[in-house]
């Protein structure tokens, strides 16, 4: 790898609102706007949440369509993922529909969580046969997965599915700290979690909350790169003073790469990186 990270930018995900921060982007267009925004900041991967005209998130494909198709119209190179989350829709159905896309409207990847796992408030349920089923679509469809990591065993998972042929390389993970009930944002645990990891493994850090700066630039300095963006986190400080906004905290992450004398690999290099 060279002296550069990977930024996978998260606009929205399923649990700001507006009335959580004002600056949360829940239309099509919003999301599209931020999107765009990050990109020319240097986010190469965007991973898509959608929402419903009430604010909730939706599994429709209809509206990952809008999505898609408002993102590749002014910008075709970078990366987008859809997501197959178990947090509110529980049927395989619900959770696949999103990589049913075809064309030019098809995903480049699909989010698959390795494991059940609890949130503070809610959990999420992701059962082995639920698992190897998302898995073995995502790889019908020829779409790469995000292999979302919250502790060592979902690595352990994932090392299954990868020697049943399901999951195929460069696996991608994101790895995901400070969740309450799952591996923490400390320097230990990200040791141990990137030294479980398979080979030809391309991985970045996410920090959920709080947690999100000081994991994030853990990523910058040890792995290949962040997840950033008001999904995991919608304060701009650990205080909690400040409403972010999705520019402010990709812009943030960029300073300080390039402080850290890093520099940003563009959408394409990216690509190349994962075999899309």
């Amino acid at each position: 790898m060279k002296n550069k990270i990977i930024i996978n930018f998260t606009p929205t995900g399923m649990i700001p609102t507006k009335k959580d921060n004002h600056h949360t982007p829940v239309s099509v267009s919003e999301i599209i706007e931020d999107v765009l925004k990050c990109a020319k900041l240097g986010a190469s991967m965007v991973h898509l949440h959608a929402r419903d005209e009430n604010e909730k998130p939706t599994y429709k494909k209809e509206i990952y369509a809008e999505l898609i198709a408002g993102i590749r119209e002014q910008n075709d190179e970078i990366i987008l993922g859809v997501s197959t989350s178990g947090r509110d829709f529980k049927e395989f159905a619900q959770r696949s529909e999103c990589i049913e896309l075809t064309g030019n409207l098809k995903p480049d990847m699909a989010s698959l969580t390795l494991s059940s796992l609890n949130f503070n408030k809610q959990e999420s349920i992701n059962s082995p046969e639920m698992i190897v089923k998302l898995a073995t679509k995502i790889d019908e469809k020829n779409i790469k997965p995000e292999l979302e990591v919250f502790d060592s065993g979902m690595i352990n998972y994932s090392k299954y599915l990868i020697s049943k042929g399901i999951i195929k390389p460069p696996f991608y993970y994101n790895i995901l700290l400070g969740n309450i009930a799952c591996a923490q944002a400390t320097p230990l645990s990200i040791g141990l979690l990137s030294s479980e990891l398979p080979q030809d493994s391309i991985w970045c850090l996410a920090g959920i909350g709080n947690f999100q700066l000081r994991s994030n630039v853990m990523g910058i300095m040890f792995g290949h790169g962040v997840r950033i963006g008001m999904e995991d986190n919608f304060w701009y400080d650990e205080e909690r003073t400040k409403l972010a906004t999705n520019y402010e905290l990709v812009k943030r992450i960029v300073d300080i790469a390039h402080n850290l004398e890093k520099d940003i690999y563009s959408a394409k290099e990216v690509r190349s990186l994962l075999n899309l």
